[in-house]
């Protein structure tokens, strides 16, 4: 794809999958890869060992949901794969690439290009219309701008929201900004998308049509979805569950 950073490339032995640096993962090969991830913090004096081992793979074009209670360190995994921060120990793979090598500056080019990302506080800029907010993302990751028009206005139709697309935040239900707020996240075509309780704040109502949402997003995006939750009731769209307690998986669904 020709997106990747500028840095010295493996040989192609070095390849979590074997193939050479910078290919395409295939439908049947990993997304991503995490083998052996431990993260802690320390705080008050002492260590908090947040995540303990955690294995897991992401295929393309599946939606995957790591369910646990507050504190099991869904959130923390979520950050680890988005790249926002990195393991004390083990390794992370993306399309290939060594992510738990990279540099701050390595992983956000590839944040800005590859991965999407969307928050329980739908991170939408108060006085742009959901029109000017999906733009946004599309000006941030270099997309020239002849594609922004057609783009834009697909996004928001297929998150349903062709008719309230010249709306601002404020006029939008909070089922609507979280919608605006997924336009936002796949307008540049990421490989990944990273959603961290994205149903927390909506009723079941709402949950369920967010849901119907990222699955249509996976079928016709092509784009491989994380989430974090904790609802047990929405858990029968994913294709994958990863249970969470105490920083281990518990069992996969």
């Amino acid at each position: 794809m020709g997106i990747w950073p500028s840095f010295p490339k493996k040989t192609p032995a070095a390849r979590a999958d074997g193939a050479a640096p910078g290919a395409e993962p295939s439908e049947t090969e990993p997304l991503l890869t995490v083998s052996g991830v431990e993260r802690g913090f320390q705080t008050a004096g002492r260590r908090i060992q947040v995540l303990k081992g955690i294995d897991m793979t992401l295929h393309p074009n599946s939606l995957v949901m790591l369910r646990g209670r507050s504190g099991s360190g869904k959130t923390t995994l979520l950050n680890l794969i988005g790249g926002l921060d990195q393991p004390d120990r083990g390794t992370i793979w993306f399309k290939g690439h060594p992510f738990h090598e990279w540099t701050d500056e390595q992983r956000t080019e590839i944040r800005r290009r590859e991965i999407g990302f969307i928050f329980q506080s739908y991170a939408l800029l108060p006085l742009l219309s959901a029109y000017e907010n999906v733009e946004l993302s599309l000006r941030m990751a270099g997309v020239p701008r002849n594609q922004w028009k057609e783009r834009v206005r697909h996004c928001l139709s297929l998150v349903g929201l062709s008719g309230r697309m010249h709306h601002r935040p404020f006029e939008l239900s909070g089922g609507e900004q979280q919608r605006v707020a997924i336009a936002k996240a796949i307008a540049h075509r990421p490989s990944l998308l990273l959603a961290d309780e994205p149903t927390a704040e909506l009723d079941s109502q709402m949950g369920a049509q967010v849901m119907g949402v990222f699955r249509d997003i996976v079928r016709e995006e092509r784009v491989t979805i994380c989430m974090t939750t904790h609802d047990p009731t929405i858990m029968e769209v994913a294709d994958h569950v990863y249970e969470m307690a105490d920083g281990r998986f518990q069992g996969i669904a």
